[in-house]
């Protein structure tokens, strides 16, 4: 049965529409909340009722589930296929809907009171708690990698400690001894990753070193010691290490996701379906709807 968009306006069925999708808990349930249309087959609108009604039903019961708000799967899982590292995000977003799947599998286990036409879609839900360990023991947020994430580099970061301890060290015979004299101020700055003092231009021949910068006022120059130089080198190749070992971190994992695709890809279908249906059954919660009795004689009984 084909609808056009005028009439179902027309009938304000878009404002049902709307209502539905401001309960629905993830974007994959909006977008299918937004682009629902009317059936007019029955074993289909049976179906549908029956969902709504169990959903309903839980809700009353137990409350409503958490959906964690889960992220779009799809482009993720094929960036991982063509081989590409995911970002921190993207792995944190697989991590959510792997942990969405566990915690909704416990939802309908725990405390079980009767059963519903949606147990068939949690019992299609497969934890995948590895990966998902993987995941969020090696990112701590977004911008955040642990320092176990693996032994290489948890030792790169130990040597980076030890190395920007011994630049501050060499420098504070700068900002602590007979040089501070020659200083704008007894700090140390950085410049382009490299640890400076700022050294007054009219000294800039008393402490020997490279020149980085220079004040916007011009009154300061930005210097590099000669005795630092091998010491910031050093840091430099430090710090370039600990990127590469993150980028092979992110790429291990991105390759974990892409080995359990196919379940993540399931359980991403079943959750958004679930996220519908209980969006349907939160609005009928909140409208105090019930079920009516469907007819196949095209008659219509409306009461009061």
């Amino acid at each position: 049965m084909q609808i056009s968009e005028k009439t179902l306006k027309t009938l304000e069925f878009d404002k049902i529409r709307a209502m539905l999708a401001a309960c629905a808990p993830t974007e994959g349930a909006r977008e299918q909340a937004t682009s629902l249309t009317p059936s007019a087959d029955v074993a289909e609108v049976l179906r549908r009722l029956r969902h709504t009604s169990d959903a309903k039903r839980l809700i009353e019961a137990k409350g409503m589930p958490s959906f964690g708000n889960v992220k779009d799967m799809p482009k993720i899982l094929e960036r991982a296929k063509l081989g590409a590292i995911l970002t921190t995000r993207e792995l944190l977003d697989v991590a959510n809907l792997l942990r969405t799947t566990r915690s909704l599998l416990e939802y309908i286990r725990t405390n079980k009171l009767f059963e519903t036409s949606l147990d068939e879609i949690f019992a299609n839900l497969t934890p995948q708690r590895q990966v998902e360990e993987h995941i969020t023991s090696a990112i701590l947020a977004e911008d955040q990698i642990a320092d176990n994430a693996s032994p290489q580099l948890s030792d790169i970061r130990r040597k980076i400690r030890a190395a920007n301890n011994k630049i501050k060290d060499l420098l504070s015979k700068y900002t602590g001894g007979a040089y501070s004299k020659y200083l704008q101020e007894n700090i140390v700055t950085q410049r382009s990753g490299r640890y400076v003092i700022p050294v007054k231009i009219e000294c800039k021949n008393d402490i020997k070193g490279l020149i980085h910068d220079t004040s916007a006022s011009g009154a300061t120059i930005f210097v590099e010691p000669y005795d630092v130089v091998e010491a910031n080198n050093e840091l430099r190749e430090l710090e370039s290490a600990e990127v590469h070992e993150i980028e092979r971190i992110l790429a291990s994992l991105s390759s974990e996701v892409d080995g359990i695709s196919e379940f993540i890809r399931q359980n991403y279908r079943n959750i958004t379906e679930l996220a519908f249906i209980f969006a349907c059954g939160e609005l009928s919660f909140r409208m105090k709807g019930i079920a009516p009795a469907i007819s196949e004689e095209k008659s219509i009984f409306l009461r009061r």
